[in-house]
C-alpha cells in the first residue's frame, strides 16, 4: 500500500533552522516537518512582534520540530543551548533584523547569520541556505551591505549553498489594508507607478526554500524569486484594494521630494546627536521602498525587469486581499517595519 498519502516519507537529514519565529521562518520549519525532515528550531525566549511570544507559544507555532531556546547573537549560546555538540547537515537562516536599524543590521543580517554559519560547520553541515532579499541588488542601505557581506563569506566558506532572494512579501505590502477599510485613502508616492513586484506569500517561499535542500539546479547560486502572475505597481495594489471593497478607488498622492529634505536633515541631526543615527536610516529605507522596485535589476540596461524576475507558487495577492479583508490582518502586522 502506498502510505505516502497518508504520512511524509522521512528523511535522514538533519536541519537548524535559526530565525525560526520571523514572518518567514514559522513556514519555513512547517514546511520542512511536512516533508519528513529531523528538524530543529533556535528561537529567543520571547519572539515575535514586541517579544510578545512566550516559548510554550513558540513550540506550538513550530510544532514538530525541536525547539531550543537561545541567543544567535551569541555563539557560546548558540553552541551550547542550539547545537548540544551534534551533527546537523543543513542549516537554513532566516534570520533579518527587526527594523533595518544601523548596529541592528550588523548584529543580525551579519553577525547572527555568521555566527549560524560557523556553528554549522561545526556541527557537520555541508549545506547553508540563506533567506536574503532582492533589495541588495542595489545597496544603498545598512542592512543591504551587510546582508551582501554574509553572502559572500557563504559563497567563499566551501559549504554548498543557496541564496534566495523573494521580492516582497504580501505581509510588506498589506500595511494600509485596515485603513482603506475604514475609508481613508490609500497613500502612494509620485504617480504611484514608481514601483512594481511580484509579491509572494510566506507558504509559497517556503516551498521554494525547501525546494532547496532537494533541488540540485537551486545550490551554488543566487535565486532571486517571485509570486505567480506579473509584476504589480502601488498604484494597482491600491486600485485592487478598493476594487474589492466595491469602492471607488480614493488616492493620496505623496511627493517623493520630501524625502530628499527628510534624509539631510535627519542625517545633519544624528551627527550632534548619534541615538539618531537610526531615525535616519530610517528615512533612507523609507525613500528606496518607495522608489525602487522589488524586481530583478537587468545589469544590461541598469532598469528593473519583470519578465527576468522568476514566479513561483500559487497564491495570489487578491485572494491574500480578500482574506485579509474578511478576517483581519492579524499574523500579517508589520510591527517595528511600518510606515504608515
Amino acid at each position: 500500500m502506498n502510505t505516502s498519502l497518508h504520512s511524509p516519507p522521512r528523511r535522514h537529514e538533519r536541519v537548524f533552522v535559526v530565525g525560526a519565529t520571523g514572518y518567514i521562518g514559522k513556514f519555513v520549519v512547517r514546511e520542512l516537518v511536512a516533508r519528513g525532515y529531523d528538524v530543529v528550531s533556535f528561537a529567543r525566549e520571547r519572539s515575535g512582534v514586541g517579544s510578545m511570544t512566550r516559548a510554550d507559544e513558540t513550540r506550538a507555532q513550530l510544532q514538530g520540530s525541536e525547539v531550543r531556546f537561545g541567543d544567535v547573537s551569541n555563539m557560546e549560546s548558540l553552541m551550547k543551548n542550539g547545537i548540544c555538540g551534534e551533527h546537523f547537515d543543513v542549516v537554513v537562516s532566516c534570520l533579518t533584523s527587526r527594523n533595518g536599524g544601523v548596529k541592528d543590521s550588523w548584529n543580525i543580517d551579519y553577525q547572527a547569520t555568521r555566527n549560524a554559519l560557523d556553528a554549522g560547520k561545526a556541527a557537520g553541515a555541508t549545506h547553508f541556505v540563506l533567506l536574503s532579499a532582492i533589495c541588495v541588488q542595489k545597496p544603498l542601505l545598512e542592512f543591504q551591505r551587510a546582508k551582501l557581506k554574509f553572502e559572500q563569506e557563504l559563497k567563499e566558506s566551501g559549504l554548498t549553498w543557496s541564496i534566495v532572494r523573494p521580492t516582497a512579501f504580501f505581509k510588506s505590502i498589506a500595511g494600509q489594508v485596515e485603513s482603506v477599510k475604514k475609508g481613508k485613502p490609500f497613500v502612494t508616492f509620485g504617480n504611484g507607478e514608481l514601483t512594481s513586484c511580484k509579491p509572494i506569500s510566506e507558504s509559497d517561499l517556503a516551498r521554494f526554500i525547501a525546494d532547496c535542500l532537494e533541488d540540485s539546479e537551486k545550490q551554488n547560486k543566487i535565486l532571486p524569486i517571485g509570486g505567480p502572475g506579473r509584476a504589480i505597481s502601488h498604484k494597482e495594489q491600491g486600485e485592487m484594494l478598493f476594487e474589492l471593497l466595491g469602492r471607488t478607488p480614493k488616492f493620496k498622492y505623496m511627493p517623493i521630494q520630501m524625502f530628499d529634505v527628510i534624509i539631510p536633515l535627519m542625517s545633519l541631526l544624528a551627527k550632534i546627536f548619534p541615538k539618531l543615527q537610526d531615525k535616519a536610516e530610517f528615512a533612507r529605507i523609507g525613500k528606496y521602498y518607495c522608489s525602487e522596485s522589488m524586481l530583478v535589476l537587468n545589469p544590461q540596461t541598469g532598469k528593473y525587469d519583470a519578465d527576468m524576475t522568476p514566479s513561483y507558487g500559487s497564491d495570489t495577492l487578491r485572494d491574500f486581499y480578500k482574506r485579509v479583508l474578511k478576517e483581519g490582518i492579524a499574523g500579517q502586522e508589520l510591527g517595528e517595519h511600518s510606515m504608515f
